[in-house]
C-alpha cells in the first residue's frame, strides 16, 4: 500500500461509492478500480469499476479513504496525482490538474522558413489564434511544403467534434483569403488521441 495519498475523494463521493460497492455479490472486499483509458482534447478519460482487493498486484497501488479501498495502476499515478473525485448533480466527477502530453508526431516534408511560412505564422498569430482563443483552442504551423500548409490544432480544438468546422469555416478561410499563394491546408492533429493521426486536406 502506498504511504502517500494520490487522490482526494470527497466524503459524499466515498459514501455514494460504498453504497454501490456493497451491492457487489460475494464475500470478497472490493476496491474502486480507477483506470485512465486515454484522453480527449485536454482531459483524460477514465473507467471506474470494482475489483477484489486481492487483485492488487505489483503493478498497482492501493489506498484507503475511510471504508473505501481505491486501486490504481502504477502507470497512471502521474496522471491521477492530486486529482479529486466528487459528487455533482450529474454524478461522479473527476477534477484533475494533470493534462495529457501533446502527442509526438513526425512533421511532413517541408520547413518553417521562407516567405510563405512567415506569412502563415503572422496570420495565425494575429488573426486565427485570437479568434479561437475564446474556445480554448489554438493552431500552430507544423510545416510548409511549397504551397501546402500543415497545421496542428491545440487545446480545445484537439479532438473536438467541431474541429473540422473550425478548420473549414474559420482557419482555412482566414488563411486563404489573406495568402492567395496557399493551395492546400492539411490538418495533422492527432484527434484520435492514440490511434493513427487524422489527416484531412482542405483544397482551394
Amino acid at each position: 500500500m502506498s504511504s502517500e495519498t494520490v487522490l482526494n475523494i470527497d466524503p459524499d463521493a466515498v459514501a455514494t461509492i460504498c453504497q454501490i460497492r456493497d451491492q457487489e455479490p460475494g464475500d470478497d472486499e472490493f476496491a474502486l478500480l480507477i483506470e485512465v483509458t486515454g484522453f480527449r482534447g485536454t482531459q483524460f478519460n477514465y473507467e471506474l469499476s470494482f475489483a477484489p482487493v486481492s487483485d492488487a498486484g505489483d503493478g498497482h497501488i492501493l489506498e484507503r479513504h475511510g471504508d473505501l479501498a481505491v486501486m490504481m495502476a502504477d502507470a497512471d499515478l502521474g496522471k491521477l496525482s492530486g486529482a479529486s473525485l466528487r459528487v455533482t448533480d450529474q454524478g461522479l466527477a473527476m477534477d484533475n490538474p494533470n493534462t495529457p502530453a501533446s502527442p509526438a508526431m513526425e512533421s511532413p516534408q517541408g520547413d518553417l522558413t521562407g516567405p510563405l511560412a512567415d506569412q502563415v505564422a503572422q496570420v495565425l498569430a494575429h488573426q486565427v489564434n485570437p479568434a479561437i482563443a475564446g474556445h480554448g483552442g489554438a493552431a500552430e504551423l507544423v510545416s510548409v511544403d511549397e504551397s501546402v500548409v500543415y497545421l496542428r490544432l491545440l487545446g480545445g480544438c484537439q479532438g473536438c467534434g467541431m474541429a473540422q468546422v473550425t478548420l473549414r469555416q474559420g482557419i482555412e478561410r482566414i488563411l486563404m483569403d489573406a495568402i492567395p499563394d496557399i493551395t492546400e491546408i492539411v490538418d495533422v492533429t492527432d484527434h484520435a488521441s492514440g490511434s493513427d493521426p487524422y489527416y484531412e486536406a482542405a483544397k482551394k
